[in-house]
């Protein structure tokens, strides 16, 4: 049960980036949605562990690296503004 309640937060975390983000509300780099698709990509990475599921691990946790190289991206673009 705690599993299925993790999953279902992660997912919606995701999908709510992706929402907000195609919405026109946030982009790429900004910090809301860059953390939703992070943390949401972990939880879902660790459910995935949970259960055994390899496909799942590797598209989660990818996902979440992905994530934090938009971190990145977005860290220097504010260095590159403010210099």
């Amino acid at each position: 049960m705690l599993l299925q309640l993790i999953s279902v937060v992660g997912a919606l975390m995701v999908l709510a980036a992706y929402g907000l983000n195609q919405s026109g509300v946030w982009r790429e780099l900004h910090s809301g949605y860059l953390t939703l698709n992070i943390v949401g990509s972990l939880l879902l990475g660790v459910v995935a562990i949970a259960d055994g599921r390899a496909g799942f691990i590797l598209l989660e946790f990818a996902w979440a690296a992905l994530g934090i190289l938009g971190v990145v991206r977005a860290v220097r673009a504010r260095q590159h503004l403010q210099s």
